[in-house]
């Protein structure tokens, strides 16, 4: 799973960053328009980037960069980041309007505290084309990251969609290996593989 790497500071607004696109659901059924999503750190934080092309079906709590739970039971980006060491992972929650939330697991499903505790210093970012379409961006610590998940070469890592809620589809960037949908398999999450980029910012408004 690539992941760019800048050396300059990453900022919002400030650049065209490469987004991969996810254009088949769970069930390898065609998927358009596609779900779009990009990683990207500098030296001091991670970047994870979610964009799609329809009308999103936001939980109706939901609100630009609040902390907020079962974001999943709508529209939803979610990126996963795990240490194959520990075994520990994190997930983390973005809704297009930039409303998200986060949780830390020793194994899958096993959560690392039954309460809902927000990282600490977590910057979101959200737009909305007239079109309906949206844009979001998540920013989180590296130095936390490297506390919680030993964070770097080693790391392995998955982005999901839930999307077209309620009759939600379920969409996964790497194969998690069939059967019934379910993202928390980081067994089968693949290695970060960090591309060096000069990348001065991040995708925003012209």
């Amino acid at each position: 799973m690539h992941i760019f790497r800048s050396k300059q500071p990453l900022e919002w607004g400030a650049l065209d960053l490469p987004l991969l696109g996810i254009s088949a659901d769970w069930d390898e059924k065609p998927f358009q328009p596609a779900a779009a999503w990009s990683l990207a750190v500098d030296a001091e934080r991670l970047w994870f980037i979610a964009s799609h092309g329809k009308p999103a079906k936001l939980h109706p709590e939901s609100r630009p960069g609040r902390f907020l739970a079962k974001l999943w039971q709508y529209d939803v980006a979610e990126l996963f980041l795990a240490d194959p060491v520990s075994g520990r992972y994190l997930e983390l929650n973005l809704a297009p309007n930039g409303c998200w939330w986060s949780c830390e697991f020793t194994a899958p499903r096993q959560r690392s505290s039954p309460d809902d505790v927000a990282i600490p210093n977590v910057t979101t970012f959200a737009e909305l084309d007239p079109s309906g379409g949206w844009v979001t961006a998540m920013s989180i610590p590296l130095d936390l990251l490297r506390a919680r998940i030993d964070f770097g070469e080693n790391t392995r890592a998955n982005v999901s969609f839930i999307l077209n809620s309620p009759e939600q589809r379920f969409l996964t960037a790497s194969d998690l290996g069939g059967g019934v949908p379910d993202f928390h398999l980081p067994g089968r999450f693949p290695k970060l593989t960090f591309v060096d980029a000069d990348l001065p910012g991040l995708p925003g408004r012209d």
